[in-house]
C-alpha cells in the first residue's frame, strides 16, 4: 500500500466524516485528528493488502486493524504531510508520540521498524468541559507528574529513559532557590498540573551561554550533573537575562484558550520577577520541541543561534517587548497541531 494514496482509496468526504466527529475530544484539534484519521486509514488498508483480502474501493467506514502493523517514519510522513511541504520524518515521529500519549494508538520498536496499534475505536460522545487554571508549582504534589511530560520534549533527541528522575531531583532543588518562576496549569477538578513553565533568572558568569552552541546548555536530557546555567538569586543586580528554562502544556491540553491564558500568566510572573532583579532586561529560550517553534515566531522571539550537530537553536526577544505584547493578538492565526 503506497501511502500517498491514501485519498484515492479513503476519500477526503469520508475523511471529513469522521474528523469532525473527533475534534475536541481526547484533546483532539482539527489537525490531529486529521492525521489520525489518515493514519488510522492506512494501517487498516496495509493490513488488508498484507493479508491478501481484496479491497473494496473506496473505503467508505474504518474499522480496527488487528494487532500492530509495521509503519516507518517515511511511511508517516507520506500519510500525513501528503502534497504539502511542511512534512519531514523527524515531524511525523512527534506526531506519533502526540497520539500515543492522547491514548489513540500504541506504538513499539523491534529495533528496525516502529509498529502501531490503533488501541480501540474512539467514543465519539462529547467530553465533560474541564476548567484549567494557573497557580504556582508545588514541589510535593507536582514534580513527578510535571517531570514525566516535560521529559517528552526530549525523546525525540535520544531514547534515555533516566530524564524524568532527572528532571524530577532538579525541580524541587530549583524551587528551593527560587519558586515565584516556577508555575503549572492546573485542572481544577482534581488538582493535577497539565502544564509548567520555569523562568530562571541567570547569573552574570552564565550570560556567555546564550552566545554559545545550544547544545553546551542542554541540562535536563543529559547526563551530567554540572548544571551549565547559574540561578541568579534575588535581589542580584547584575542579573539581566531570563531563560525560559521549559515551558510545555500537556498534548491533549495544548488549546489557543489554554496557550492563551498560560502565556499571559508568564507576562504576569516576569512582572513580579522584576520587582527581585530590577535590571532585567533579556528574554532567552531554547527551541527544543518543533510543536514550539510557530509559537516562538508568533511571540516575536528571534533565532540568534543554531546548534551545529543538532536541530535546537536560541532565540531571544527583549523583555520590555514581550511584555508589552498582546498574547490573544499575537496566537490569533497559530495552527495548533
Amino acid at each position: 500500500m503506497n501511502p500517498e494514496y491514501i485519498d484515492e482509496w479513503f476519500p477526503l468526504e469520508y475523511q471529513r466524516n469522521y474528523i469532525s466527529m473527533l475534534i475536541g475530544r481526547f484533546g483532539l484539534t482539527r489537525r490531529r485528528a486529521e492525521y489520525f484519521v489518515r493514519l488510522w486509514a492506512y494501517l487498516l488498508l496495509k493490513e488488508q493488502q498484507e493479508l491478501g483480502r481484496r479491497l473494496k474501493h473506496p473505503v467508505t467506514k474504518l474499522q480496527l486493524p488487528k494487532g500492530f502493523i509495521a509503519c516507518t517514519l517515511r511511511e508517516a510522513d507520506a500519510v500525513f504531510y501528503s502534497n504539502r511541504d511542511r512534512g519531514s520524518e523527524r515531524a511525523a515521529g512527534i506526531m506519533i508520540n502526540q497520539l500515543a500519549a492522547l491514548g489513540l494508538i500504541e506504538k513499539k520498536f523491534d529495533g528496525n521498524t516502529i509498529c502501531i496499534q490503533i488501541l480501540s475505536k474512539p467514543n465519539l460522545e462529547v467530553p465533560e468541559t474541564v476548567q484549567i487554571k494557573p497557580d504556582a508549582f508545588d514541589p510535593e504534589s507536582d514534580t513527578i507528574p510535571v517531570a514525566n511530560f516535560l521529559a517528552g520534549n526530549y525523546k525525540w533527541m535520544n531514547s534515555s529513559t533516566s530524564a524524568p528522575y532527572k528532571i524530577a531531583k532538579l525541580l524541587p532543588v530549583w524551587a528551593k532557590q527560587y519558586s515565584t518562576g516556577m508555575r503549572v496549569l492546573r485542572r481544577c477538578d482534581n488538582g493535577h498540573p497539565v502544564g509548567f513553565y520555569i523562568l530562571y533568572p541567570t547569573a552574570k558568569e552564565s550570560e556567555k551561554n546564550f552566545f554559545l552552541p545550544p547544545s553546551k546548555s542542554l541540562h535536563l536530557s543529559s547526563t551530567s550533573e554540572i548544571d551549565p546555567i547559574t540561578m541568579a538569586l534575588p535581589g542580584d543586580p547584575e542579573s539581566t537575562c531570563v531563560f525560559v528554562r521549559g515551558w510545555i502544556i500537556d498534548a491533549p491540553y495544548m488549546q489557543r484558550v489554554n496557550t492563551c491564558r498560560f502565556l499571559e500568566d508568564v507576562q504576569t510572573t516576569l512582572s513580579q520577577m522584576q520587582v527581585d532583579f530590577p535590571n532585567l532586561c533579556n528574554l532567552y529560550a531554547l527551541v527544543i520541541h518543533p510543536n514550539y517553534e510557530q509559537l516562538a515566531k508568533v511571540l516575536r522571539f528571534q533565532k540568534i543561534h543554531q546548534d551545529p550537530q543538532i536541530p535546537i537553536y536560541w532565540v531571544y526577544t527583549p523583555l520590555k517587548k514581550f511584555l508589552a505584547l498582546n498574547i490573544e493578538e499575537a496566537v490569533s492565526n497559530l495552527e495548533f497541531v
